[in-house]
C-alpha cells in the first residue's frame, strides 16, 4: 500500500512537470507606449493611429495586434474626407485582416453620420464594417436605433436589421 501511494504521488509530481514543459508563456514580441502610427500610399496619408498602448503578438500562431487601451484612428478618402473612429479595446488580426473594435465604439464621419455600439468589426481586405450588436446610427435624416448593422467604410451602402426610430424617407 505504501509503495502504491508512493508511485502515486511520484506520477502524480511528474505530470505537473511534464504541464510545465508544454506551457509557453503568451508575452508580446513588441510592447509601445504612445503610439502615433501614419499609414500613407503614393505619398498620401490613409490613416493615422493613436493610441496610448499596443501589445504586438506576432510570433504566434494566429498573429495579432492588441490596444487594450483603445485606439482613436482617422481615416481619410481620396477626397481627404475623414472619418474618425475611437474604441476603448481593439485587435488586429493578421490573417483575416479583421480588426475588432470594443467599448463604446463611435465612428463618426465628416458629413456628420455617426454610428455607436459596443463591438465592432471591420474587414479591411474589403473596407467593410459590421455587428451583431444593438447600435444607434444618427445622420442629417434622423436618428434610428437597431441590433445588427453592416456597411461600407465611408457610409454609403448600409444594411442595419431590427430597427426602430424616426428617419426622414425619400418616397
Amino acid at each position: 500500500m505504501v509503495f502504491a501511494m508512493t508511485l502515486f504521488f511520484g506520477c502524480e509530481s511528474n505530470f505537473k512537470e511534464v504541464q510545465k514543459i508544454n506551457f509557453s508563456e503568451f508575452t508580446p514580441n513588441g510592447d509601445a507606449d504612445n503610439v502615433n502610427l501614419k499609414y500613407t500610399d503614393s505619398g498620401l496619408i490613409k490613416a493615422v493611429l493613436l493610441s496610448p498602448k499596443m501589445l504586438d503578438f506576432t510570433s504566434v500562431d494566429f498573429p495579432f495586434t492588441e490596444f487594450p487601451k483603445g485606439i482613436d484612428v482617422t481615416l481619410y478618402d481620396a477626397k481627404a474626407k475623414k472619418t474618425r473612429i475611437t474604441s476603448n479595446y481593439a485587435v488586429s488580426y493578421k490573417v483575416t485582416g479583421i480588426i475588432d473594435l470594443r467599448g463604446k465604439v463611435k465612428i463618426a464621419s465628416e458629413d456628420g453620420q455617426v454610428l455607436e455600439t459596443e463591438q465592432l468589426y471591420y474587414d479591411q481586405k474589403n473596407e467593410w464594417f459590421f455587428t451583431e450588436k444593438k447600435f444607434k446610427f444618427t445622420d442629417i435624416k434622423g436618428v434610428s436605433n437597431g441590433q445588427g448593422i453592416d456597411f461600407s467604410k465611408d457610409f454609403k451602402i448600409i444594411n442595419s436589421q431590427r430597427i426602430t426610430g424616426e428617419v426622414e424617407s425619400a418616397e
